[in-house]
């Protein structure tokens, strides 16, 4: 029978054979193997069996990675702009090459970010300095599809890829942005005042129109009106014409002369200036041959009525 101690250093040296042998790799990873220094393979997600002489000597990410930049940019008129970039990025692939392109193409990961961060400031710095600042602002598509193509290249040459690039923000110095600021609000104003004076344009237009409605509107009533005024005036001298007519054929027939009708005529107009007028006095022709006078005033001033009661 074996002694105790024995068992127990076969059972030490079992598990340490187990532990050093099986290694587990977490999903999205892959593990670099080396042997005495020099990459001998990789091993994927799940239990893998490592040689004792293997070493795991790296375990890369292939998952999607963000780096947040900030950087400073002078457009073509010397205007500096300030910029904050996302950008998303990642292994291009797990195929072997592109796992020991990852891994070895630089000393750590902070130098990739640092190389990768240069890039895109270089590339980003040289499409702001083509631009002008009134333009910069509304051109975020197209310096992320300039950046994007020229990193693309250069990118997967390190084993990685540039999956997205987002510009979340660009400010500019506090005199541009006030100056801007300037600019927005008197194009504002401009754009109020073209509004305002198009609408008092169309308002007095209308106003014109309705005025000019209104007095045709007005013309043609009063026209109507004097049209119906001048249809009753003249009946109703055509009424009295015609009983005055019959009443001088009346008086000649009773033996009367039909002159008399005309003074009788006049005394009622005096009597009815008497009743209705606001004065006080009326002043009359009171001599011997007033009625005589009267009767040939009025007759030498209706000439007309004269002929045709003849």
């Amino acid at each position: 029978m074996y002694s105790l101690p024995l068992v127990i250093i076969v059972l030490i040296v079992v598990v340490y054979v187990i532990a050093t042998i099986f290694r587990s790799v977490p999903q999205a990873t892959v593990a670099v193997v080396t042997l005495f220094g020099r990459y001998h393979r990789i091993m994927r997600e799940g239990l893998n069996i490592k040689m004792p002489w293997e070493k795991v000597s790296y375990r890369l990410s292939l998952q999607n990675r963000a780096l947040q930049l900030e950087f400073q940019a002078i457009t073509q008129d010397q205007a500096n702009v300030k910029f904050a970039t996302m950008v998303l990025y990642a292994v291009s692939a797990a195929d072997e090459d592109s796992v020991k392109k990852a891994v070895f193409s630089f000393a750590t990961n902070q130098e990739f970010q640092l190389a990768l961060q240069r890039t895109i400031d270089g590339s980003i710095r040289q499409f702001v300095a083509t631009t002008k600042q009134s333009d910069i602002l509304g051109m975020r598509a197209e310096i992320v599809e300039h950046t994007k193509k020229n990193l693309d290249e250069v990118v997967l040459a390190w084993g990685y890829v540039v999956r997205d690039i987002q510009i979340t923000d660009m400010t500019f110095d506090k005199e541009i942005i006030d100056s801007m600021a300037r600019v927005v609000s008197s194009k504002n104003l401009l754009a109020a005042a073209a509004n305002e004076g198009a609408a008092l344009l169309v308002k007095r237009t209308k106003d014109a129109e309705a005025e000019a409605a209104y007095k045709t509107i007005g013309a043609e009533a009063d026209k109507k009106a004097s049209a119906l005024r001048g249809e009753g005036l003249a009946l109703f001298r055509r009424n009295i014409a015609d009983g005055m007519k019959g009443a001088a054929e009346s008086l000649k027939n009773a033996g009367v002369d039909p002159e008399f009708l005309l003074f009788l005529e006049y005394t009622d107009a005096l009597k009815y200036v008497a009743e209705h007028a606001q004065g006080k006095v009326i002043f009359m022709d009171s001599g011997a041959a007033a009625s005589t006078r009267i009767v040939q005033g009025v007759l030498s001033m209706e000439p007309a009525f004269r002929d045709g009661i003849k």
